[in-house]
């Protein structure tokens, strides 16, 4: 049996070994972040640094996972990461490093398989990702947004996309992209259980007529 001096040693080095995982060093974090700015701007990192991070890191930029750091950072533009944002989702993920951040992809992609993170990023990203000079999202972002984040989840979500290809939709206001998700998740894929008399927005219903009418046609 090991003896209490020995016991004392191997559970410092685990612990050593813990806070050497989760320790985070803010100026260390600072260095790192100033890696990625350009002269003209020390205070954010812009499109270009944002694809050397990308690759830094290994993920590629149009994948779910950067959106979930920008959730985390509570980033208010695409392509672009603040200073105070970076701090902000690096600390809370004690990442101060290339390799730390790296330790933590899978738990950022895991927090999109939990209901109630998976919404609140869905919702972040309608902010995010809209134009900043519009009240409402266009809906080729929107159908790129959609994309990426309901496409892996939603059955419907092909036919959810052709409708929208030959509808008369330019943008997508808050409230529809709130209830797109609530359909996805709410609403079989058979429709039997849609009520047309329920709250939907008027873009659903559209979206299920269009439906029911194209199974028709087949």
């Amino acid at each position: 049996m090991l003896n209490m001096t020995c016991r004392h040693f191997i559970c410092f080095l685990f612990r050593s070994k813990a806070a050497d995982e989760v320790s985070f060093n803010q100026k260390k974090c600072l260095a790192w972040f100033r890696e990625y700015v350009s002269p003209d701007d020390q205070e954010t990192i812009g499109p270009e640094g944002m694809e050397k991070f990308c690759e830094d890191i290994g993920v590629e930029p149009e994948n779910v996972v950067m959106l979930v750091i920008a959730w985390k950072m509570g980033a208010k533009q695409m392509g672009f990461f603040t200073q105070q944002e970076w701090l902000k989702g690096l600390s809370e993920m004690q990442a101060d490093s290339i390799q730390k951040l790296q330790n933590r992809l899978d738990y950022l992609k895991a927090l999109l398989s939990e209901p109630n993170h998976f919404k609140a990023i869905y919702l972040y990203s309608y902010d995010f990702a809209r134009d900043k000079d519009q009240r409402s999202m266009d809906v080729d972002t929107a159908k790129i947004m959609l994309q990426l984040l309901l496409a892996p989840r939603w059955n419907l979500f092909p036919s959810f996309q052709q409708f929208l290809d030959q509808s008369r939709y330019k943008v997508i206001n808050k409230d529809q992209w709130s209830n797109i998700l609530e359909f996805s998740r709410s609403v079989l894929p058979d429709l039997s259980n849609y009520d047309m008399d329920g709250a939907w927005p008027v873009m659903l219903d559209e979206f299920v007529d269009w439906l029911k009418n194209e199974w028709k046609t087949e």
